[in-house]
């Protein structure tokens, strides 16, 4: 009998997915490596300052994102995405080799920011290449597995990385860090061909820099599909900050329970979020996007609702469906855009949604920390409720039972000229017209 691969793995017979994939594993686990690395790092040059030296250091890293991301996507659609990948890795591998003669403040800043920024592109970058090489019927696959490979590596990375500190120095760590990047870049390098988004005919004109910055946005704010995901990812960061930055204080503090329970309960988190990765991956071609976004709403939002009071068994189940929730909103947003977005646009609209969901967090850690202070006892009540309100928000705003028969196609872009006689602000400049193609698909 032949051997049958499960639904989510079936992508990895693709060969050029399964050694980006691979490259995208080890990446994982090289950023386990240097956040793990950097909080050492911090508290021997720190001591009891290294948290604020971290939140920092993580601030710094999360607005680097919002500014970068979209120049990444402009970059992803222009250049050989292959090329792009590996010199971000080659970048990343020199930068941790800097980290263990680090012995400033200003010095870890500036390593954090630039690690940030080649971090920022590559992402995107990674993102609008799954399907670039993959089928239709890969794509969504795909899509999952690299989510819940993240996932499932946020929880055991940490502990991976851990395990390594404990039998070397704490700067050692970095050169393995680097180790790791210099291993995925040559993976990448490896891949068969060069990865150009494909354009049909000759090449048009190339509209200005800020107008092609412009264009993701406006895809993920004009499609009401897309649009709909991307408001949900607000609500999913609001509760999703919630949980990063109380459930420490809660554990610790009102239930008196220790850092081992701390650690279980977030564990269940990542573990909720996988397993909703994997069910996604391995059922997406009978879901529907937009009411399975719809149920990871609900599902991260409630959890919230019924934490007060909670013991730590109860918590770390609520966390678990928090988690599954989140993971829900976010990956299927990413095949609704591969669905809807035209391929040679795709690396401008996931740079510009990786930009617009890390805003929504940038916006979601100081909510977070004020409602801790503001209701010490039952800030995730609170949290939880205002969520709710944004989120039916949302919905009657969006109507998202109208979203399941949108007209089937693509946003693309197209060259358009302007003469001399024409009476327009871009007179005899070449810009861009975006609009949307009904089509029965576009294919990959």
């Amino acid at each position: 009998m032949t051997f049958q691969l499960p639904p989510l793995l079936q992508c990895l017979r693709n060969r050029a997915f399964a050694g980006l994939y691979t490259a995208q594993t080890i990446n994982l686990i090289g950023d386990a490596f240097t956040w793990l690395g950097l909080a050492l790092l911090a508290f021997e040059l720190a001591g009891e300052n290294s948290g604020l030296w971290l939140s920092t250091a993580l601030t710094l890293r999360v607005t680097i994102f919002v500014l970068l991301a979209p120049i990444a996507g402009v970059l992803a659609d222009r250049l050989d995405r292959k090329g792009l990948m590996v010199t971000t890795h080659l970048v990343r591998m020199v930068l941790v080799s800097f980290l263990p003669f680090v012995t400033d403040g200003w010095q870890l800043y500036l390593v954090v920011a630039l690690l940030s920024g080649f971090h920022a592109l590559f992402t995107p970058t990674y993102t609008a290449t799954l399907p670039l090489i993959t089928t239709a019927e890969e794509c969504s696959p795909a899509i999952a597995l690299s989510n819940a490979t993240y996932q499932l590596l946020s929880v055991l990375g940490p502990a991976l990385a851990g395990s390594v500190a404990a039998l070397c120095s704490t700067r050692s760590v970095f050169f393995l860090d680097a180790l790791t990047f210099l291993v995925a870049a040559v993976l990448i390098a490896g891949l068969p061909t060069a990865l150009i988004v494909p354009r049909a005919g000759s090449v048009p004109p190339r509209s200005g820099f800020l107008e092609e910055l412009s264009v993701g946005s406006q895809c993920l704010w004009w499609d009401a599909a897309i649009r709909y995901g991307l408001l949900l990812q607000l609500v999913a960061a609001i509760a999703g900050a919630e949980i990063l930055v109380n459930t420490v204080g809660y554990v610790q503090g009102t239930l008196q329970a220790g850092s081992q329970a701390y650690g279980s309960i977030m564990a269940a988190f990542g573990v909720g979020a996988t397993l909703a990765a994997v069910i996604w991956g391995s059922s997406c071609r009978r879901m529907s996007a937009v009411v399975v976004m719809a149920l990871g709403g609900i599902l991260t939002v409630l959890p919230l609702l019924a934490a007060y009071g909670a013991n730590v068994p109860t918590l770390a189940l609520l966390w678990a469906i928090a988690g599954i929730g989140k993971t829900l909103v976010n990956v299927p947003m990413q095949t609704v855009i591969a669905e809807r977005v035209a391929v040679d646009l795709q690396g401008r609209v996931y740079g510009a949604q990786f930009a617009w969901s890390h805003l929504w967090w940038v916006l979601a850690y100081p909510l977070a920390g004020w409602f801790g202070s503001q209701f010490p006892a039952q800030h995730f009540f609170y949290t939880g409720l205002s969520s709710m309100v944004l989120f039916i928000a949302f919905v009657v705003l969006t109507q998202p039972w109208h979203l399941r028969h949108l007209p089937a196609g693509f946003w693309h872009t197209h060259p358009h000229e302007h003469d001399s006689e024409h009476d327009h602000c871009h007179r005899l400049q070449a810009h861009q017209h975006l609009h949307f193609h009904l089509q029965p698909s576009h294919g990959n």
